[in-house]
Protein backbone atom coordinates (compact mmCIF):
# COMPACT_ATOMS: atom_id res chain seq x y z
CA UNK A 1 0.00 0.00 0.00
CA UNK A 2 1.37 3.31 -1.05
CA UNK A 3 1.48 6.03 1.55
CA UNK A 4 1.37 9.70 0.79
CA UNK A 5 4.62 11.31 1.87
CA UNK A 6 4.33 13.42 4.97
CA UNK A 7 4.79 17.13 4.36
CA UNK A 8 7.27 18.76 6.65
CA UNK A 9 6.07 22.23 7.63
CA UNK A 10 8.45 24.98 6.72
CA UNK A 11 10.13 26.68 9.61
CA UNK A 12 10.58 30.40 9.35
CA UNK A 13 13.72 31.82 10.86
CA UNK A 14 13.14 34.07 13.88
CA UNK A 15 13.16 37.79 13.17
CA UNK A 16 16.46 39.48 13.76
CA UNK A 17 16.92 41.10 17.14
CA UNK A 18 16.57 44.87 17.15
CA UNK A 19 19.89 46.65 17.13
CA UNK A 20 21.18 47.81 20.46
CA UNK A 21 20.76 51.52 21.04
CA UNK A 22 23.89 53.42 20.23
CA UNK A 23 22.99 56.80 21.67
CA UNK A 24 22.07 57.90 25.15
CA UNK A 25 18.53 58.88 25.99
CA UNK A 26 18.01 62.61 25.85
CA UNK A 27 17.67 64.49 29.09
CA UNK A 28 14.04 65.20 29.90
CA UNK A 29 12.86 68.15 31.96
CA UNK A 30 10.67 67.94 35.00
CA UNK A 31 8.33 70.88 35.50
CA UNK A 32 6.71 71.33 38.87
CA UNK A 33 3.82 73.68 39.48
CA UNK A 34 3.56 74.12 43.23
CA UNK A 35 0.94 76.55 44.46
CA UNK A 36 1.23 78.04 47.90
CA UNK A 37 -1.68 77.87 50.30
CA UNK A 38 -4.38 80.45 49.48
CA UNK A 39 -3.80 83.71 51.34
CA UNK A 40 -6.38 85.09 53.76
CA UNK A 41 -8.61 87.97 52.74
CA UNK A 42 -6.43 90.59 54.39
CA UNK A 43 -4.85 93.64 52.86
CA UNK A 44 -1.18 93.47 52.02
CA UNK A 45 1.17 95.99 53.66
CA UNK A 46 0.59 99.52 52.43
CA UNK A 47 3.09 100.83 49.87
CA UNK A 48 6.07 102.64 51.37
CA UNK A 49 7.56 105.84 50.00
CA UNK A 50 9.76 105.01 47.04
CA UNK A 51 13.26 106.37 46.68
CA UNK A 52 12.61 108.59 43.69
CA UNK A 53 13.44 112.14 42.68
CA UNK A 54 9.81 112.73 41.72
CA UNK A 55 7.43 110.82 43.99
CA UNK A 56 4.49 111.71 41.77
CA UNK A 57 6.04 110.13 38.69
CA UNK A 58 3.83 107.38 37.22
CA UNK A 59 4.92 103.76 37.27
CA UNK A 60 5.61 101.64 34.18
CA UNK A 61 2.75 101.19 31.73
CA UNK A 62 0.63 98.17 32.45
CA UNK A 63 2.58 97.37 35.59
CA UNK A 64 0.28 98.94 38.13
CA UNK A 65 1.61 100.99 41.00
CA UNK A 66 5.36 100.87 41.30
CA UNK A 67 4.87 101.13 45.05
CA UNK A 68 3.05 97.80 45.28
CA UNK A 69 5.05 95.07 46.91
CA UNK A 70 5.87 92.06 44.77
CA UNK A 71 6.54 88.47 45.84
CA UNK A 72 8.72 88.32 48.93
CA UNK A 73 9.43 92.04 48.89
CA UNK A 74 8.40 95.16 50.77
CA UNK A 75 9.11 98.76 49.90
CA UNK A 76 11.38 100.61 52.29
CA UNK A 77 9.94 102.96 54.86
CA UNK A 78 8.84 103.15 58.48
CA UNK A 79 7.52 99.91 59.96
CA UNK A 80 3.77 99.47 59.42
CA UNK A 81 1.34 99.52 62.34
CA UNK A 82 0.35 96.13 63.77
CA UNK A 83 -2.29 94.34 61.74
CA UNK A 84 -4.53 91.46 62.78
CA UNK A 85 -3.56 88.15 61.29
CA UNK A 86 -0.32 87.19 59.52
CA UNK A 87 1.38 89.46 57.02
CA UNK A 88 1.09 88.02 53.56
CA UNK A 89 4.37 87.65 51.73
CA UNK A 90 5.00 85.67 48.56
CA UNK A 91 7.11 83.06 50.26
CA UNK A 92 4.71 80.16 50.38
CA UNK A 93 3.80 80.88 53.98
CA UNK A 94 1.01 78.91 55.58
CA UNK A 95 -1.83 81.34 56.39
CA UNK A 96 -3.73 80.52 59.54
CA UNK A 97 -5.45 82.34 62.33
CA UNK A 98 -3.22 84.47 64.51
CA UNK A 99 0.34 85.58 63.91
CA UNK A 100 2.56 82.77 62.70
CA UNK A 101 6.01 82.70 61.21
CA UNK A 102 6.58 81.50 57.69
CA UNK A 103 7.64 77.84 57.51
CA UNK A 104 11.36 77.33 57.34
CA UNK A 105 11.31 75.56 53.98
CA UNK A 106 8.24 76.74 52.06
CA UNK A 107 9.76 75.86 48.69
CA UNK A 108 10.66 72.35 49.79
CA UNK A 109 7.20 71.84 51.28
CA UNK A 110 5.49 72.95 48.05
CA UNK A 111 7.65 70.68 45.91
CA UNK A 112 7.14 67.69 48.16
CA UNK A 113 3.38 68.19 48.32
CA UNK A 114 3.11 68.50 44.54
CA UNK A 115 5.27 65.46 43.84
CA UNK A 116 3.50 63.30 46.41
CA UNK A 117 0.02 64.20 45.16
CA UNK A 118 1.00 63.80 41.52
CA UNK A 119 2.63 60.41 42.18
CA UNK A 120 -0.44 59.11 44.02
CA UNK A 121 -2.74 60.11 41.15
CA UNK A 122 -0.82 58.50 38.30
CA UNK A 123 0.01 55.33 40.24
CA UNK A 124 3.10 53.15 40.03
CA UNK A 125 3.85 51.49 36.69
CA UNK A 126 6.81 49.08 36.94
CA UNK A 127 7.23 49.05 33.15
CA UNK A 128 8.26 52.67 32.88
CA UNK A 129 10.28 55.18 34.77
CA UNK A 130 7.89 57.43 36.61
CA UNK A 131 9.79 60.66 36.04
CA UNK A 132 10.13 60.42 32.26
CA UNK A 133 7.51 63.07 31.68
CA UNK A 134 7.57 66.56 30.30
CA UNK A 135 5.35 68.03 32.97
CA UNK A 136 4.48 67.13 36.52
CA UNK A 137 1.46 69.02 37.81
CA UNK A 138 -1.68 68.50 39.84
CA UNK A 139 -5.17 69.77 39.15
CA UNK A 140 -5.88 73.27 40.42
CA UNK A 141 -2.19 73.74 41.31
CA UNK A 142 -2.17 77.10 39.58
CA UNK A 143 -5.27 79.15 38.92
CA UNK A 144 -5.33 80.80 35.52
CA UNK A 145 -6.17 84.48 35.49
CA UNK A 146 -9.52 85.49 34.03
CA UNK A 147 -8.82 87.72 30.99
CA UNK A 148 -11.63 90.04 32.07
CA UNK A 149 -9.83 90.66 35.38
CA UNK A 150 -6.32 91.03 33.95
CA UNK A 151 -6.23 94.84 34.02
CA UNK A 152 -7.16 94.80 37.70
CA UNK A 153 -4.26 92.52 38.68
CA UNK A 154 -0.50 92.88 38.94
CA UNK A 155 1.52 89.72 38.24
CA UNK A 156 4.98 89.86 39.80
CA UNK A 157 7.73 87.26 39.90
CA UNK A 158 11.19 86.70 41.28
CA UNK A 159 13.44 84.32 39.37
CA UNK A 160 16.18 82.24 40.97
CA UNK A 161 18.63 80.72 38.50
CA UNK A 162 20.12 77.53 39.93
CA UNK A 163 22.24 76.54 36.93
CA UNK A 164 24.51 79.00 35.12
CA UNK A 165 22.41 79.32 31.98
CA UNK A 166 20.91 82.65 30.94
CA UNK A 167 18.54 80.93 28.47
CA UNK A 168 16.60 79.62 31.47
CA UNK A 169 15.12 83.10 31.88
CA UNK A 170 13.04 82.84 28.71
CA UNK A 171 11.91 79.32 29.60
CA UNK A 172 10.81 80.45 33.05
CA UNK A 173 8.90 83.50 31.81
CA UNK A 174 7.21 81.59 28.99
CA UNK A 175 6.12 78.82 31.34
CA UNK A 176 4.87 81.28 33.96
CA UNK A 177 2.79 83.14 31.37
CA UNK A 178 1.37 79.87 30.07
CA UNK A 179 0.59 78.53 33.53
CA UNK A 180 -1.12 81.74 34.66
CA UNK A 181 -2.87 82.34 31.34
CA UNK A 182 -1.39 85.80 30.72
CA UNK A 183 0.46 87.36 27.81
CA UNK A 184 3.04 89.16 29.95
CA UNK A 185 4.30 89.58 33.49
CA UNK A 186 4.15 93.03 35.04
CA UNK A 187 7.39 92.74 36.97
CA UNK A 188 10.29 90.28 37.11
CA UNK A 189 13.16 90.54 39.59
CA UNK A 190 16.17 88.33 39.03
CA UNK A 191 18.16 87.05 41.98
CA UNK A 192 21.96 87.14 41.59
CA UNK A 193 22.95 84.24 39.32
CA UNK A 194 25.27 81.67 40.90
CA UNK A 195 28.99 82.30 40.70
CA UNK A 196 31.92 80.05 41.49
CA UNK A 197 33.36 80.01 44.98
CA UNK A 198 35.80 82.81 45.55
CA UNK A 199 34.36 84.85 42.67
CA UNK A 200 32.30 87.98 43.19
CA UNK A 201 29.42 89.04 40.97
CA UNK A 202 30.50 91.45 38.23
CA UNK A 203 28.84 93.40 35.44
CA UNK A 204 30.37 91.10 32.82
CA UNK A 205 28.85 88.07 34.49
CA UNK A 206 25.47 89.75 34.88
CA UNK A 207 25.24 91.08 31.32
CA UNK A 208 23.98 87.95 29.48
CA UNK A 209 21.21 87.48 32.04
CA UNK A 210 20.15 91.11 31.77
CA UNK A 211 20.19 90.95 27.97
CA UNK A 212 17.72 88.06 28.12
CA UNK A 213 15.45 90.17 30.32
CA UNK A 214 15.78 93.11 27.93
CA UNK A 215 14.76 90.91 25.00
CA UNK A 216 11.67 89.82 26.90
CA UNK A 217 10.78 93.45 27.63
CA UNK A 218 11.20 94.35 23.96
CA UNK A 219 9.01 91.37 23.01
CA UNK A 220 6.39 92.59 25.52
CA UNK A 221 6.62 89.50 27.70
CA UNK A 222 7.67 91.63 30.71
CA UNK A 223 6.79 95.22 31.59
CA UNK A 224 9.45 96.07 34.20
CA UNK A 225 12.63 94.29 35.30
CA UNK A 226 14.59 94.60 38.52
CA UNK A 227 17.65 93.33 40.35
CA UNK A 228 18.44 91.95 43.77
CA UNK A 229 21.34 92.40 46.18
CA UNK A 230 23.36 94.80 44.03
CA UNK A 231 25.45 97.40 45.83
CA UNK A 232 25.69 100.97 44.60
CA UNK A 233 28.75 100.36 42.43
CA UNK A 234 27.34 97.35 40.56
CA UNK A 235 23.87 98.87 40.28
CA UNK A 236 25.36 102.02 38.76
CA UNK A 237 27.44 99.99 36.29
CA UNK A 238 24.37 98.04 35.23
CA UNK A 239 22.23 101.17 34.92
CA UNK A 240 24.76 102.98 32.72
CA UNK A 241 25.30 99.94 30.48
CA UNK A 242 21.74 98.61 30.15
CA UNK A 243 19.32 99.61 27.41
CA UNK A 244 16.33 98.74 29.60
CA UNK A 245 17.07 100.28 32.98
CA UNK A 246 16.36 98.42 36.23
CA UNK A 247 13.17 99.72 37.84
CA UNK A 248 13.92 98.26 41.27
CA UNK A 249 16.65 96.73 43.42
CA UNK A 250 16.08 94.44 46.38
CA UNK A 251 18.29 94.57 49.47
CA UNK A 252 18.53 91.67 51.91
CA UNK A 253 17.44 92.59 55.42
CA UNK A 254 20.13 90.32 56.84
CA UNK A 255 22.92 92.24 55.10
CA UNK A 256 22.08 95.72 56.39
CA UNK A 257 19.97 97.32 59.07
CA UNK A 258 20.37 100.80 57.63
CA UNK A 259 20.22 101.41 53.90
CA UNK A 260 23.62 102.57 52.58
CA UNK A 261 23.40 106.32 51.92
CA UNK A 262 25.19 106.08 48.56
CA UNK A 263 22.72 103.44 47.34
CA UNK A 264 19.76 105.49 48.53
CA UNK A 265 21.04 108.63 46.83
CA UNK A 266 21.68 106.83 43.54
CA UNK A 267 18.24 105.18 43.57
CA UNK A 268 16.58 108.51 44.25
CA UNK A 269 18.49 110.25 41.46
CA UNK A 270 17.57 107.68 38.82
CA UNK A 271 14.08 106.73 40.01
CA UNK A 272 14.94 103.19 41.11
CA UNK A 273 12.64 101.67 43.70
CA UNK A 274 14.44 100.15 46.69
CA UNK A 275 12.83 97.05 48.19
CA UNK A 276 13.75 94.67 50.97
CA UNK A 277 13.63 90.88 51.07
CA UNK A 278 14.63 88.08 53.43
CA UNK A 279 15.32 85.27 50.97
CA UNK A 280 18.24 82.97 51.79
CA UNK A 281 21.28 83.14 49.57
CA UNK A 282 20.38 79.73 48.11
CA UNK A 283 16.63 79.20 47.96
CA UNK A 284 16.84 75.66 46.55
CA UNK A 285 20.06 73.68 46.30
CA UNK A 286 20.64 70.56 44.24
CA UNK A 287 20.99 68.29 47.28
CA UNK A 288 17.74 69.50 48.84
CA UNK A 289 15.80 68.97 45.62
CA UNK A 290 17.17 65.46 45.16
CA UNK A 291 16.32 64.63 48.76
CA UNK A 292 12.69 65.69 48.45
CA UNK A 293 12.43 63.91 45.11
CA UNK A 294 13.66 60.67 46.66
CA UNK A 295 11.26 61.01 49.60
CA UNK A 296 8.23 61.78 47.43
CA UNK A 297 8.54 59.19 44.66
CA UNK A 298 9.83 55.67 45.10
CA UNK A 299 12.20 53.88 42.74
CA UNK A 300 13.51 57.03 41.16
CA UNK A 301 17.10 57.93 40.47
CA UNK A 302 16.92 61.23 42.26
CA UNK A 303 20.66 61.83 42.00
CA UNK A 304 20.30 62.19 38.22
CA UNK A 305 18.00 65.22 38.51
CA UNK A 306 19.34 68.79 38.67
CA UNK A 307 17.17 71.88 39.28
CA UNK A 308 17.61 74.58 36.63
CA UNK A 309 15.51 77.47 37.91
CA UNK A 310 12.81 78.40 40.37
CA UNK A 311 10.23 81.15 39.86
CA UNK A 312 8.10 82.56 42.65
CA UNK A 313 5.03 84.50 41.57
CA UNK A 314 2.26 86.49 43.18
CA UNK A 315 -0.96 87.94 41.78
CA UNK A 316 -2.01 91.17 43.51
CA UNK A 317 -5.29 93.06 43.23
CA UNK A 318 -4.10 96.57 42.36
CA UNK A 319 -6.95 98.57 43.85
CA UNK A 320 -6.95 96.81 47.22
CA UNK A 321 -3.38 95.60 47.64
CA UNK A 322 -4.58 92.05 48.33
CA UNK A 323 -2.54 89.05 47.27
CA UNK A 324 -4.98 86.89 45.33
CA UNK A 325 -2.68 83.94 44.68
CA UNK A 326 0.97 82.96 44.91
CA UNK A 327 3.12 79.94 44.32
CA UNK A 328 6.21 78.44 42.72
CA UNK A 329 7.12 77.08 39.30
CA UNK A 330 10.37 75.24 38.75
CA UNK A 331 12.16 73.18 36.15
CA UNK A 332 14.65 70.38 36.59
CA UNK A 333 16.68 68.38 34.11
CA UNK A 334 17.61 64.74 34.17
CA UNK A 335 21.11 63.74 33.15
CA UNK A 336 20.13 60.34 31.76
CA UNK A 337 22.83 57.71 31.58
Amino acid sequence: MLRRPTRVPSVRPPPPAPPAPTSKKPALPLILRAAAAPPPAAAAPSPRPRAAANPAAPGPAGGGSRGSAGPGEAALGPPPPPRPGPRVRGRGDNPASGRQRCPRQPVRDCIQKTLTEWSSKIGQDPNREILEVLECTVAQAIEKINPEERDELKVSAKLFIVGSNSSSIRDAVDLACSALGVAQLDSVIIAPPPVEDGTSLSLEYLQPYWQELENLVQNKKIVAIGTSDLDKTLLEQLYLWAQVKPSSNQVNLASCCVMPPDLTAFAKQFDIQLLTHNDPKELLCEASFQEVLQESIQNTKAHEWIPLWLLRYSVIVKSRGIIKSKGYIMQAKRNAS
